[in-house]
């Protein structure tokens, strides 16, 4: 063994012994509570075969060979769809948040972001230029103290920022978006709200919880993904048609990425026309939210973290007893993984347990049979 597998070798025995050694896994025939795939639209896109007769690259950056009136279409039919004058889509969400918030803040700018952001936006804030301060999760008094306190630092500062996620992917609980709009008025501040898991489930037909509460106008940038709720792949930055400009300038996983391949923009079509279907639905799915909510209500001492979302999280402190109890669920064919530390903070260790719209509630009903045992 070279020195330096060797030396990796050794970081990852300590991981091990610390119960912190992540391994892959390959799919399974168990029940779905882990997946983000809330509505179930992956399915229903993999029916429709015009997906996959498309050719199977892109053959260069949308700068090069790479670009196609397809997909600047697509692009304008989606902001128009959630309220927004312009969009520019991404290979991805991880790529969409590292762009915008590494070439957005610059030198001189304050970022101020929420504790639990997302790791793309805390990676995309640490490549930027600009002072990051954290604050407080969902702590609208702590993140006005944080503006009041840089509000006459020198050098004199250019722009300030706000980052947060409207759907926290860990906890499943909402931002604070409506107060949080207020403050970032009050201090000129430039929101960016990532929409990951809020789109799809909240506002009407599924244009998110910016869309929901109306204040499209009031939010600088948005990043919404397809990968979660729509079943598909990518993400797409909505803002104005000057921050369209300014990313495709100077947004670096856009410029320096080869473009996704043409189906993969179809099936992102497809999805946003079942969205935009008279027939979109997503009330099974808040009644099977409701419906769990209830039920984990009846156990004594369960620690469920409060939460309107499809993401549902209960409290098992301690990375073994997590494990443990994932285990025992997983034992029964349901498939519930374990969220550990340092994911989570020690002692947060919980089951994070996605709900989707073909999920049953006799399914529901066999998570709380297990836990019930197990008390």
């Amino acid at each position: 063994m070279k020195p330096i597998e060797r030396h990796l070798f050794q970081i990852l025995e300590e991981r091990k012994q610390q119960s912190l050694f992540r391994t892959l896994r390959t799919s399974n025939n168990f029940v779905d509570f882990c997946s983000n795939d809330y509505l179930g639209f992956s399915q229903k896109l993999k029916q429709n075969s015009k997906i996959y007769s498309f050719p199977s690259g892109a053959t260069g950056s949308r700068l090069l060979a790479g670009n196609t009136q397809f997909m600047e279409d697509l692009e304008q039919e989606i902001a128009d769809f959630h309220g927004a004058e312009a969009g520019l889509i991404f290979n991805s969400g991880y790529n969409a948040n590292v762009g915008l918030l590494s070439c957005l803040p610059q030198k001189n700018d304050l970022l101020f972001t929420d504790e639990l952001i997302h790791a793309s936006m805390i990676d995309g804030a640490r490549l930027s230029y600009a002072t990051r301060f954290k604050f407080k999760h969902n702590d609208v008094d702590d993140l006005e103290r944080k503006l009041v306190s840089t509000k006459n630092s020198e050098p004199k500062i250019q722009n300030l920022f706000i980052a947060l996620e409207s759907v926290y992917s860990m906890d499943g609980d909402l931002a604070n978006l409506g107060a949080i709009v207020k403050l970032s008025e009050k201090y000129g501040a430039n929101l960016i709200v990532d929409e990951a898991h809020a789109t799809g489930i909240f506002g009407k037909n599924g244009r998110g919880l910016v869309s929901e509460l109306v204040l499209e106008d009031k939010v600088f940038a948005r990043v919404v993904t397809f990968g979660k709720a729509l079943g598909c792949h990518g993400a797409i930055v909505l803002g104005s048609k000057t921050l369209r400009d300014y990313l495709i300038n100077f947004a670096r996983p856009f410029i320096y990425s080869t473009a996704a391949p043409h189906y993969t923009h179809e099936s992102i079509r497809q999805a946003y026309q079942l969205l935009k279907s008279p027939d979109f639905n997503n009330e099974k799915l808040h009644n099977l939210i409701k419906f769990f909510k209830n039920q984990a209500s009846q156990i004594p001492d369960l620690q469920l973290i409060d939460s309107p979302s499809a993401i549902q999280c209960i409290i098992v402190s301690g990375n073994e007893s997590c494990r443990f109890v994932a285990f025992e669920l997983q034992k029964i064919g349901l498939d519930i993984r374990p969220i550990v530390s340092p994911t989570v903070p020690k002692g947060k260790e919980r089951l994070r347990i996605c709900l989707h719209e073909f999920n049953t509630e006799k399914e529901i009903l066999k998570i709380f049979e297990v836990l019930k045992q197990l008390q």
